[in-house]
Order: C-alpha cells, then sequence, then structure tokens
C-alpha cells in the first residue's frame, strides 16, 4: 500500500476534514488538546474537503475548521514550513475569528470560546522539546486563568516527536506517528490499528482509493511544497535577510511559467511587489488559474 502525505495541506484536510472525517477528528482533537480525555462527543465539520477544489484549501489559511458540541468553534492548519510572521499570522486569525463570531445585533454572551490548533513540520519554540504546546490567558504574576478566555493556541511540532513504534503508549503519541510516518509506511501497523479512527485514516489515505483527479492535485501540492521548502533552504543557506521573500518569488514565478509561459513585465513587476505571505497564498492558488487573466484579477485583490 501506498499513503497520501498528510503533512500536506492537501492530505490533512482529506483525511481529517471529509464529510466522513467527524470520528477522525474527534479523536485525534481528544488526544492533541485534551490529552486523551473524551472531551469533545460531536462536531461538524465546516466546508468539509471535496475533490478538485484545490485552490479553496488555503485561502484563509485553516485546512479544517470545526463546531464542537459544546458550540466552541476550532480552527486546525497544517503548516510545512516556517514562515515571516508565522506567530503573528495565527494570533491574528484567532483573535478574527472569535471576534466574527457575533452577527450585528447579538449580544456578547453569545461568543464562544475557540480553539486554534498550529500542527507544524518545522521547530518554532527553539528553547523547548515539548511537541505539544498550549497557550491560554492567564494572569502574569499569580497565573490564574482568565475567565471564559477568549482563544486557546495550541501549537504541534512534529520534528520533535521521536518515539518508535514500539514506543508508542497514547492515542495522542500514536496520532503524531501517523502524521510523521504515514508517507514512509507500506502497511497498517498492527499497533496502530487498534484505534478505529486511526485505522479509518489509514484508509482515507490509501492512495488506491483516490480518484486520478484527487491524485493529480496532490502531487501538485507535494511538489509545490518540496518546491517551497527547496528555495526557503537555499535562501537561508545564502545568508540574505530578504532570501527567504526572494526564494517564494523566484519559486512563484518559476510555477506561473510552467502554466503560462512568458510572463508580461507589468505582471512580474507586480509580483515582485507581494509579501511573503502574499507570495505563499499566491503559491496555493497557481493550479487553479485558467489563464494569465486569472493571475491579474487576483492580484487586483491584494
Amino acid at each position: 500500500m501506498k499513503f497520501i502525505n498528510p503533512k500536506t495541506d492537501y492530505g490533512f484536510k482529506k483525511i481529517f476534514g471529509s464529510d466522513n472525517s467527524q470520528d477522525i477528528l474527534i479523536s485525534f482533537l481528544n488526544a492533541i488538546v485534551y490529552q486523551g480525555q473524551p472531551t469533545i462527543k460531536s462536531l461538524e465539520i465546516i466546508d468539509p474537503y471535496a475533490p478538485g477544489r484545490i485552490s479553496a484549501l488555503k485561502t484563509t489559511y485553516f485546512d479544517v475548521k470545526a463546531k464542537l458540541n459544546n458550540g466552541q468553534n476550532v480552527l486546525i492548519e497544517m503548516q510545512a514550513f516556517n514562515v515571516p510572521a508565522f506567530t503573528k499570522r495565527i494570533v491574528y486569525n484567532a483573535a478574527k475569528a472569535y471576534a466574527n463570531q457575533l452577527r450585528i445585533g447579538e449580544e456578547y454572551p453569545e461568543v464562544r470560546p475557540l480553539i486554534s490548533v498550529a500542527v507544524m513540520d518545522f521547530n518554532l519554540f527553539e528553547l523547548s522539546q515539548t511537541v505539544i504546546s498550549q497557550f491560554i490567558f492567564k494572569e502574569k504574576q499569580q497565573l490564574f486563568d482568565y475567565p471564559e478566555y477568549p482563544f486557546e493556541l495550541v501549537f504541534v511540532e512534529l520534528p520533535k516527536f521521536n518515539k518508535t513504534l514500539e514506543e508508542l503508549e497514547t492515542v495522542a503519541d500514536k496520532w503524531l506517528y501517523f502524521l510523521r510516518k504515514t508517507p514512509d509506511l507500506e502497511v497498517v501497523p498492527e499497533k496502530m490499528a487498534t484505534v478505529p479512527e486511526i485505522d479509518k485514516a489509514f484508509a482515507i489515505a490509501n492512495r488506491i482509493n483516490l480518484s486520478v483527479e484527487e491524485l493529480e492535485d496532490l502531487e501538485k501540492r507535494e511538489q509545490f511544497v518540496r518546491e517551497q521548502k527547496g528555495s526557503i533552504e537555499f535562501s537561508r543557506a545564502e545568508g540574505r535577510a530578504e532570501g527567504i521573500q526572494t526564494g517564494q518569488l523566484i519559486l512563484v514565478q518559476r510555477q506561473l511559467r510552467r502554466r503560462f509561459g512568458e510572463i508580461p513585465v507589468e505582471t512580474l513587476d507586480r509580483l515582485e511587489q507581494l509579501s511573503s505571505d502574499d507570495l505563499i497564498a499566491l503559491g496555493d492558488v497557481i493550479f487553479d488559474f485558467s489563464s494569465l487573466a486569472d493571475l491579474v484579477a487576483w492580484l487586483e485583490t491584494r
């Protein structure tokens, strides 16, 4: 068997955000956020995965969004590489989603706490060796919780998880192993299959169950991630402060030329004015453009 990579936004959303992935997502969140306690009983996946919608996977930076049985919203992002202002972006999007719960005429009691989960294929907190870090509002000196704190930030640093298959103990261990090792596996390990939701996740991740269209989209995303990582690593090796953004620009230009041939000079000038975050967002939607006119229209929105 061959399995898709859950560390791409495409693979992550298919496994954890499909129409029939509720039990998978409940198991994952209870393990990662609630230390294995069955806190979440049910949830609704918002805007579930659908084949052929590759351009929509990163328009809001959230790969999976769900509403829990207690009314809370949870936002989950799979991030393959570190980007400038990543921590600020996480807080900004969580705060925006928290504030946007209120519609016109509604009162503040209607606002529910929000959980933001960032699963990362890189190390973010260099001073800590903890795989899962959770941040909440606390009083600075006495460290008691803020009443009904607005949102909780959960960070999962996959490179820090180094347990072997034989060392797995908790359901959280098994989900972390699933995220790190699935692309390298050829069979479902018996130890992993004892958790029904993980066994089901392997079935969804099995490439044999994907359509031709899904496989093509997946390959495009995996190729983009490989090239993006390569450009970032090259730029860092060059030791230039502006190198990461330069590498992103070069990658986007290369992808556009592959699709449309030569790019007009005025369009290239517009690309050079984009921020690092905008370049990443553009890289995520390039594959859905059918012509250069789509690119120009997208640039008008930035």
